[in-house]
């Protein structure tokens, strides 16, 4: 897997290693061959994410993660499990670019109580689904990326966000 990651926040100590197990377990469940796939991932701060989601989604307040998909894979089904992507003419699947922050991923952790890493992999997750067609803005699709990303947790150990 071709996971380049950027650092822009020294508070994101051992970002790397979760990163690839979070995105490696995704793609595994998904069914693609990690070694085709390509993300970018940025661990930033509030300050970082505030500017991009003022910048990409005309909200400037921090949020905790931010994704671009490579391609617009939501949009081609109606509701359920996305197509998956296809790798290109040099046999890569680009995926694209996600963006977490770490003060917003450290206070949602403290306030649920759950585990900082934990609460990590999944919103590492939940952004790989996203650049995956994934979405949660209807609520059958809300209930499918739920599952999903339960199911991959699960799988890493780690308990269901959504229910505990």
């Amino acid at each position: 897997m071709n996971l380049e990651i950027t650092v822009d926040d020294p508070r994101w100590d051992g970002l790397d290693s979760l990163a690839h197990k979070a995105v490696a377990a995704a793609l595994d469940h998904i069914g693609l061959d990690a070694g085709l796939c390509e993300v970018s991932l940025l661990g930033c701060d509030d300050a970082r994410i505030a500017a991009l989601n003022a910048e990409f989604r005309e909200k400037p307040t921090p949020t905790n993660v931010l994704s671009w998909p490579a391609q617009d894979l939501a949009s081609q089904h109606a509701g359920g499990i996305p197509s998956l992507p296809q790798p290109d003419f040099t046999g890569e699947i680009a995926l694209g670019d996600i963006a977490i922050s770490y003060d917003t991923c450290a206070r949602e952790a403290a306030d649920s109580g759950k585990p900082f890493d934990h609460h990590v992999a999944h919103l590492l997750v939940h952004g790989i689904l996203h650049l995956l067609g994934y979405d949660h803005i209807r609520d059958p699709d809300a209930t499918l990326m739920e599952r999903v990303e339960a199911e991959i947790l699960g799988k890493m150990g780690i308990d269901d966000p959504y229910n505990g």
